[in-house]
């Protein structure tokens, strides 16, 4: 569908607005994916606060234009989904995953941090726990603690019983 003018600024203003809060942009191939596969990965991403939309190429390169983001103008090229988000983990998650799952899915770069990031780099990214993933591992260990205690004073408690015996 073609857009006119008013729709196409309408367009680049939403994609800056998005990267002037976004920490990580990531970009990918997305050529023959089903419909299905697109719906799934919009809601996956909708859910983790992650703007996920196919933006005509030359629209995004001017939505970067004087954001951190300039550098990614030189990989867009082809048919293109971009995922940003201000959680430095969940857009690369999203589409690290996203491969996982299709494999006509192809990561072409990210950025984050203002450092360029390539294939490896996203999937490292990717790869990195979540605040809410690590948050519950302290909680998990934090639970450990205190039963472990219990179990050390119960251990000694028998110990002084017996030697008292």
């Amino acid at each position: 569908m073609s857009l006119n003018l008013q729709n196409k600024k309408a367009v680049v203003a939403e994609v800056s607005e998005t990267l002037s809060t976004a920490q990580t942009v990531v970009i990918a191939q997305y050529a023959g994916v089903t419909v299905e596969s697109m719906t799934a990965i919009r809601a996956q991403a909708r859910k983790a606060n992650v703007y996920l939309h196919v933006v005509k190429n030359t629209l995004a390169r001017k939505a970067t234009e004087g954001t951190k983001f300039a550098p990614l103008a030189d990989q867009m090229v082809g048919q293109l989904i971009y995922a940003a988000s201000a959680d430095p983990i969940a857009a690369a998650k999203i589409i690290s995953d996203f491969t996982k799952a299709n494999d006509k899915v192809k990561i072409v770069a990210g950025m984050y941090n203002e450092q360029m990031l390539d294939v490896a780099g996203v999937k490292q990214l990717a790869s990195i726990p979540s605040r809410d993933e690590l948050l519950a591992m302290v909680m998990g260990v934090m639970q450990q603690i205190p039963a472990s205690f219990v179990r050390l004073v119960s251990a000694l408690k028998d110990k002084k019983e017996q030697e008292a015996a």
